[in-house]
């Protein structure tokens, strides 16, 4: 993606945030200028056209602002990507601080209307269905070995033959650079005022064997471009 395309995107993708206060908006534009995720979920076109994208701790709806924008610029024939947005996608987004589910609600529904719908709950409850990628970056740390387990089993169940299920992980096989990026998410967490959470972190080995021990085929690559942590993409398909 050429500076020129991204700068126009990230106006367009972060503009609803201006109505939820300067807070909301001065972070999703550093969350969507900074972290190198966003970018390429774009540019390697991970998701496909008309999908149902369900994002389990979706925060203040960022994934969806960011791919919406996208689908908006190639609707107005400013898209100069190499690779086109996906068109006709529907976000559902399930976020359990019920600050951030209204903040993307009130920021994203007005501008997207039936696009998308953003709703405070446990991720860990989740109705899976009629997903066609599901998707959870930088959450399943926070959750138990035996709560990944399960959510990963309801995961690998919800979705049919060619479903995804995308998501950002720790390695923390990778012990310096895994522990600074700890350290940011402790860091993002007390600059949002929300109180130290444990974590239960693997090696990314761990987590590939976790998911293609239930039938996924897995794809990996190093998600940290631009940041000293330790992240790791890893794209998953039914078979």
């Amino acid at each position: 993606m050429s500076p020129q395309l991204k700068r126009s995107l990230l106006s367009l993708a972060t503009e609803p945030y201006r109505l939820t206060g300067g807070f909301n908006y001065r972070w999703a534009l550093g969350k969507l200028r900074y972290d190198p995720m966003f970018v390429a979920l774009l540019d390697q076109g991970v998701i496909p056209d008309g999908a149902q994208v369900l994002d389990l701790g979706c925060g203040r709806g960022l994934l969806a602002a960011w791919f919406l924008a996208a689908e908006q610029l190639a609707a107005r024939g400013q898209w100069s990507g190499v690779v086109a947005p996906p068109q006709g996608l529907y976000f559902r987004g399930v976020e359990q601080l019920a600050r951030e589910a209204e903040c993307g609600h009130r920021a994203l529904q007005a501008v997207y209307g039936n696009r998308l719908e953003i709703s405070t709950g446990d991720l860990r409850e989740a109705n899976l269905r009629n997903a066609d990628v599901i998707v959870m970056l930088d959450v399943l740390h926070y959750l138990s070995y035996a709560e990944q387990d399960r959510l990963l089993d309801r995961v690998r169940a919800a979705l049919g033959a060619g479903g995804l299920f995308v998501t950002r992980v720790g390695n923390a096989g990778a012990t310096l650079r895994f522990k600074l990026g700890h350290f940011s998410d402790r860091l993002a967490a007390f600059i949002q005022g929300q109180r130290r959470q444990q974590v239960w972190c693997r090696p990314a080995a761990a987590w590939i064997a976790a998911l293609k021990s239930r039938g996924f085929a897995v794809k990996a690559q190093p998600m940290s471009r631009g940041t000293p942590f330790a992240n790791v993409m890893l794209i998953a398909q039914v078979g």
